[in-house]
């Protein structure tokens, strides 16, 4: 198994693919792998989505997968007897936060104010979702970052692409969502490729500068 940690060595770009089917969520995490992508999140209003979190595990290894829009305890609980690796969510709920460590499983939770993410921190998060990023901006990033442990990244979701990836990374961002950008319902396996490429491609300098 491969920590997310290690995923967003390689690209920091958490994937979600909202509605994925199970036969078809192979096919496309095998194309976002081609494509650099190491971080797969189905989201529970997709079809049947613990049967897709269970298949999945055919990417151990190579790939952190888990399940977004968890909302309670219950469901953190069902993700975690799925296989999966992480929970995220588009709230911030220390139950939830908390179930998920319990199970072993990583914490994503969303937040918007300063209040928000210093208490998922208190209930264990060290990855915390700024949703949705587009009503906030990069300014709300940074001025976060002068306050938040410096071991906690912050990951925009919501209305960023490659094309604003660099103003979020100054900002103090160290991760990305990305939804359409890369999947949508009826995209083809080589297309999630190509964009998921475009994606990783638009990151790594940025990475690379520090």
């Amino acid at each position: 198994m491969i920590t997310l940690q290690q995923a967003f060595a390689a690209a920091p770009i958490v994937a979600i693919i909202r509605g994925v089917r199970p036969d078809e969520v192979i096919a496309v995490a095998e194309a976002l792998y081609e494509g650099g992508v190491r971080v797969v999140e189905v989201p529970m209003n997709s079809p049947q989505p613990l049967e897709s979190i269970r298949r999945l595990s055919a990417m151990a290894g190579r790939m952190v997968w888990g399940a977004g829009t968890v909302l309670d305890e219950e469901t953190a609980d069902a993700v975690a007897d799925a296989g999966g690796q992480l929970v995220v969510s588009p709230n911030t709920d220390p139950r939830v936060i908390r179930r998920a460590l319990e199970r072993g499983l990583v914490p994503m939770p969303g937040f918007g104010s300063a209040s928000e993410a210093f208490t998922a921190i208190a209930a264990g998060a060290r990855y915390l979702k700024l949703f949705p990023a587009s009503t906030y901006g990069p300014e709300h990033v940074k001025a976060l970052k002068a306050v938040l442990p410096p071991d906690v990244v912050v990951q925009p979701v919501g209305g960023v692409g490659p094309g604003s990836m660099a103003e979020w990374w100054v900002a103090g961002a160290r991760g990305f969502g990305l939804g359409s950008d890369l999947y949508k319902p009826g995209r083809a396996p080589a297309e999630v490729r190509d964009r998921a490429r475009a994606a990783v491609e638009a990151v790594h300098p940025l990475m690379a500068a520090g």
